[in-house]
């Protein structure tokens, strides 16, 4: 399926020594949440019939604490992924 983790939130573990922490902040409960996210909207792309193959999703906590979501796709991915979303708007527009 899809890479979860990066920029110290490793998938198999949280290294410390990759970020600046401020004090205060809780950035495990934002990483927590984007590695929901991420979980959930790599399993909705391949419902979609998404190729997650190479695709990468990465689940990071921001400088506020807040979850944040990358995702990397191959242009052809990128594509497919964008025609996806075009059939669903139209589909969204006819039934409302």
């Amino acid at each position: 399926m899809c890479e979860i983790g990066g920029d110290g939130f490793e998938a198999d573990g949280l290294d410390p020594d990759a970020l600046l922490w401020m004090r205060g902040v809780n950035y495990m409960a934002g990483w927590r949440e984007a590695t929901r996210a991420a979980a959930e909207l790599g399993d909705a792309l391949t419902a979609a019939g998404v190729e997650m193959a190479g695709a990468k999703l990465q689940a990071v906590s921001g400088g506020d604490g807040s979850g944040v979501v990358r995702l990397e796709l191959s242009t052809a991915t990128a594509r497919e992924v964008a025609m996806l979303a075009r059939v669903a708007a139209a589909k969204w527009r006819k039934a409302g």
